[in-house]
């Protein structure tokens, strides 16, 4: 018995210095015109993808049904883990000013914005989805990237979308 103990002591311990050897992200910069999402540390880029946007990319989302991705700052506020996608992470879009924007011109400014992967079942598709923007608004990756960005990017994490 005082093997199996201390082989458990052992394993918590490995288990504890690994994760902390993960980096996380601290930031998310969005580049739509360069189809490209960076994650950073400490101001530097760490990870960077190539993705999919909404199907009218440019020009940021101004109202429900509009196809465009948001442009401005948000943070990753929720996970979904049983997404129609492999795995979705939320974008807080709308933020006040989208309200208000909205509000002013009399529309409802949309939400459930995600960086997410394919749809399920479409995984075999890979890269190849990179050929057309096709999202409702949101930031499409492959289901390998949104594994890897769901693992380093915790929530609350400040994410800017830049034209």
């Amino acid at each position: 018995m005082p093997g199996r103990k201390l082989l458990v002591v052992i394993l918590l311990f490995c288990a504890h210095v690994f994760a902390a050897d993960v980096e996380h992200a601290d930031r998310i910069v969005v580049l739509k015109s360069e189809r490209k999402l960076v994650l950073m540390k400490d101001g530097k880029e760490f990870r960077s993808y190539k993705v999919s946007l909404g199907t009218e990319p440019v020009g940021p989302k101004r109202k429900q049904g509009d196809h465009r991705t948001p442009e401005g700052t948000y943070v990753i506020d929720r996970r979904n883990p049983t997404s129609q996608f492999h795995r979705a992470l939320h974008i807080s879009y709308p933020n006040l000013s989208d309200r208000a924007q909205a509000q002013k011109v009399g529309v409802d400014p949309g939400g459930d914005i995600m960086i997410h992967g394919l749809p399920n079942g479409f995984g075999f598709l890979g890269k190849t989805h990179l050929w057309r923007d096709w999202t409702d608004g949101c930031i499409a990756v492959t289901n390998d990237e949104i594994e890897e960005i769901w693992k380093l990017v915790p929530d609350g994490t400040p994410i800017e979308i830049r034209p």
